[in-house]
């Protein structure tokens, strides 16, 4: 199975994924550059940002993904 299909087949089970997600879950250390090539490949898929402080009060931003509803 591809990393693109392991990500399709996580967010469709769980229905979103962040890159520490990808990460752990699926050892796909590129998150971003596999979501692109998803789009490129007609895959509509939404990215939400995501703000948060860490455990040291600082503020953090990572974007979390999920494949769009379809009609």
């Amino acid at each position: 199975m591809s990393q693109c299909e392991k990500i399709i087949r996580y967010m469709k089970d769980f229905g979103s994924i962040t890159t520490m997600q990808a990460f752990d879950d699926l050892d796909i250390t590129r998150l971003s550059a596999r979501i692109y090539d998803l789009k490129a490949l007609g895959y509509k898929i939404k990215t939400e940002t995501v703000k948060r402080r860490n455990r040291y009060g600082e503020k953090k931003v990572y974007f979390k993904y999920s494949l769009e509803e379809t009609a």
